[in-house]
């Protein structure tokens, strides 16, 4: 099945900023408050709530309610997209190495035998 495009573009720019994938980093461990997001970095609970915004613009995060707090999820599949889509270069390279590999073994033969 094809990936939507644009789905894959919102996906490659949330992760190209640093801040961003830590804080997915973060998520992995479970459910948290922006606060709680907040906490490691060297800058404000807005700054946070602007990259949160992205990440959940590309779906990677959402967010919910848990009593007064507004807490933060991380969303798996348009990762599993993503490495999807990056698993068909990692294919197509693999098959041009196994056959260089070949190429090369070939070579070494015919060297060999002279």
């Amino acid at each position: 099945m094809p990936i939507a495009t644009q789905q894959l573009n919102d996906t490659f720019a949330a992760l190209a900023d640093p801040t961003r994938r830590a804080i997915l980093g973060r998520l992995m461990d479970g459910d948290a408050s922006v606060a709680e997001l907040t906490r490691p970095f060297a800058m404000s609970q807005p700054a946070i709530s602007k990259h949160l915004s992205t990440l959940e613009r590309a779906g990677l995060v959402s967010r919910h309610r848990d009593a007064q707090r507004r807490m933060c999820r991380l969303e798996a599949t348009p990762m599993a997209e993503a490495v999807a889509w990056l698993e068909g270069y990692r294919e197509h390279w693999e098959t041009n190495y196994r056959r260089l590999d070949a190429l090369l073994e070939q070579m070494q033969t015919t060297t060999d035998d002279e």
